[in-house]
């Protein structure tokens, strides 16, 4: 039975983000950054997500169809990332202002339903690969027409394009099918060794391929001269939430990252043990980690790392956590716990982090260089989410000209 009771939360120590492994002090961002950032990156990368490779060297950027969309208040752009002539690809859907001058600011994520999900707009290319058979109008794993627009509340497109940004996304299945298939069918086999057919204990697992996935669909927006690529927010909800704060702990290149209700493996603390734990996830999710992970299963104490580390390595880059009350699974006190532990990290690097250390009232947000709200509701992406998420880039990349450094 999962723990839902704050009173059973076993007693924890924090590993300390700011103690080098041989106890030194971490005082200076210089010191952050020419050692410990380092050391924390790849005690992630050996005991929860796994190293995941550079760039595919023979990557192709193809525009297959640009249009107007959104009644002309912004361009619809779909581009093939080709990996290789037979290898496979992924189909990146951007949207962008027609009102804006000059490249304009990001949000980035990937979906779960496929490209086709997030609008009705029938230009949209239908999602061609696997698809879980959970999906509303999936027919023997496949998208027909009746998933057109089925994930459009995720996505506010309109009020997005309104706000001066613009919106990328791309299916998360195009990168690495959301089951345990032996990791046979996206990504990974681009990068095995002769004789290998999985990856190794400390490779990556498919949240790994889901986070080097989105760094390539930021290596398109470096050559589209239309997006400030400079500005571009990395955004997940739940799995993909994990994912997109890995993403932004491993590129720097994003300006941004938010976490939405990520929940074990994202941004709530491990050793909390509540509600999703990792023995948990890795039984039920045997393919989002590295193998390496499941050697701490109901041994979380164990663990060199928590999740407020994963969430510092995005520092001195703004980054928002989001929780739902309902949503119990995530833990959202972890959530907000997970920010809250990372707030010296971010003090450290730019003198802001986290504005309180205690939860602010429901559906109310605290902003500083961290954000944080819980909504009301259950596990979801809902318009006052992205209302605050959209507040959170306009006071942090919406009119910036280049990222702090």
């Amino acid at each position: 039975m999962a723990n839902y009771d704050e009173a059973l939360v076993p007693a924890y120590e924090l590993p300390d983000p700011l103690i080098c492994l041989d106890g030194t002090p971490v005082t200076s961002a210089e010191a952050w950054r020419e050692r410990r950032r380092g050391e924390i990156h790849q005690l992630f990368e050996e005991h929860v997500y796994g190293a995941m490779p550079g760039a595919y060297p023979d990557m192709h950027f193809d525009v297959f169809e640009e249009g107007h969309a959104l009644d002309g208040r912004a361009v619809r752009r779909q581009v093939a990332i080709r990996f290789g002539k037979d290898g496979p690809q992924m189909d990146l859907l951007v949207f962008l202002p027609t009102d804006q001058r000059g490249p304009v600011p990001l949000f980035m994520g990937l979906n779960s339903q496929g490209n086709h999900s997030i609008h009705d707009d029938p230009a949209i290319r239908l999602s061609a690969g696997w698809m879980s058979g959970e999906n509303r109008g999936v027919v023997n794993n496949r998208s027909t027409e009746a998933t057109r627009g089925a994930g459009h509340s995720h996505w506010p497109v309109e009020e997005i394009v309104a706000r001066g940004y613009g919106l990328a996304t791309v299916y998360c299945g195009d990168l690495d099918p959301d089951f345990d298939d032996g990791y046979a069918n996206g990504v990974h086999p681009l990068f095995y060794r002769p004789g290998q057919t999985r990856p190794g204990d400390g490779e990556w697992g498919t949240i790994g391929a889901w986070a080097w996935g989105l760094s390539r669909a930021l290596d398109y927006c470096e050559h589209d001269a239309e997006i400030d690529h400079r500005r571009v927010a990395v955004m997940g909800h739940s799995r993909r939430g994990k994912t997109a704060l890995w993403a932004g702990a491993c590129d720097e290149r994003f300006a941004m990252a938010i976490s939405n209700e990520s929940g074990c493996g994202g941004a709530a603390l491990s050793r909390r043990c509540y509600g999703e734990t990792v023995e948990r996830i890795n039984r039920m999710f045997p393919h989002w980690f590295c193998n390496n992970f499941r050697q701490y299963n109901e041994m979380e104490a164990k663990l060199p790392v928590d999740q407020h580390m994963l969430i510092a390595l995005v520092a001195p880059r703004p980054v928002y956590v989001a929780s739902a009350v309902d949503d119990r699974w995530s833990d959202p006190r972890g959530e907000f716990l997970g920010a809250v532990h990372a707030d010296p990290v971010y003090r450290l690097l730019c003198g802001d982090g986290l504005p309180s250390e205690t939860m602010p009232p429901i559906d109310e947000s605290c902003m500083g260089r961290i954000g944080y709200h819980v909504r009301s509701g259950d596990h979801d992406v809902t318009n006052l989410d992205w209302r605050y998420y959209l507040d959170f880039a306009d006071r942090h990349i919406g009119t910036l000209h280049k990222v702090d450094s």
